[in-house]
Parts: structure tokens; C-alpha cells; sequence
């Protein structure tokens, strides 16, 4: 069976994150979304609720996918959950270079993972969750970054 782990912070999780997971799911038998914990970024959603946010967006992609949350090394999490391939999204030159130097050491750390690297569709490049929160913050419209769910659940953090 081929396992495929694509790892994220998704705070929130927004339509480029959908749009990878919907490409990636057809690569492999079982994708693994793994939610970091990264509660040093100071994230706006607790673990337990990007969790369950993610959970919400792909729950019409069915039991191929999981979602779950780690606070481990990547490698060691991929190792955990046997998957041979880290998938992982690029949006600009700047992802690039620093997805080049995080897979030029995953791979030290275990040659046989292989990471995948899927172009995000031209209508998502510009999108990134810091920014859909900044938006968000400063009462702007973030309804074609993010589902309409994930929307309302954002205005509804930046209100309290």
C-alpha cells in the first residue's frame, strides 16, 4: 500500500491546501494529513481545532484520507505511520528554496522517503494562512481563500 503523508501547520486550512490534498489523493492508496502542533508559530487554532477543521474539509474525500495531529520529527512521523512519500505544496521560488533544503535533510535522515513536490494551481499561489489571518484581522474578505466554513470560523476568532 502507498502511503502518503502531506504535513502542515494549516492555520487555517485554506483552498491551496484543499487543492494539493485533492491532487495528492490520487497519487496514493492513503494520504495522511499530519497537523503539527508548532505552537511556537503562536498559531491561531489550537491542535485539536485545525484537526478537526481539516477533518470537516475532507470528509468528502472519504476513508482514503486521515488526519492527524504530531508533534514529532517529520521523518520520525512518516516513519510511525510506514509512508513512503511526503507530499508536500509549492507556491513561489521563496517555498522552493526552503522545501530544497528541508527534503536535502529529510533525506539523510531516511533515503527511503521520497518527497513529492505538486505546483499549486495558478488561482491559489498567492494564498498562505498568515495572510488569509492578516486579511481577516483587518476586516477584509477571505471568502475566496478559504472554504465557507473555514471562513466563519475565522471571522469568528478574530471577533473575540
Amino acid at each position: 500500500m502507498r502511503i502518503g503523508l502531506y504535513p502542515g501547520t494549516f492555520d487555517p486550512v485554506t483552498n491551496g491546501h484543499m487543492d494539493i490534498i485533492g491532487r495528492a489523493v490520487k497519487l496514493v492508496d492513503r494520504l495522511i494529513i499530519g497537523v503539527a502542533r508548532n505552537d511556537e508559530k503562536g498559531p491561531m487554532f489550537t491542535t485539536d481545532q485545525r484537526v478537526e477543521m481539516v477533518r470537516a474539509e475532507v470528509a468528502h474525500l472519504g476513508s482514503k484520507v486521515e488526519v492527524r495531529p504530531f508533534s514529532t520529527l517529520l521523518m520520525h512521523f512518516a516513519e510511525e505511520l510506514e509512508a513512503g512519500i511526503i507530499v508536500r505544496g509549492l507556491r513561489a521560488v521563496a517555498d522552493f528554496e526552503y522545501e530544497f533544503q528541508m527534503t536535502a535533510m529529510n533525506q539523510r535522515l531516511n533515503a527511503d522517503i521520497e518527497t513529492v513536490f505538486l505546483m499549486a494551481d495558478p488561482r491559489h499561489q498567492a494564498i498562505a494562512s498568515r495572510l488569509v489571518k492578516e486579511i481577516a484581522r483587518l476586516d477584509g474578505a477571505i471568502d475566496s481563500f478559504v472554504s465557507p466554513a473555514v471562513a466563519d470560523m475565522v471571522r469568528a476568532k478574530v471577533k473575540v
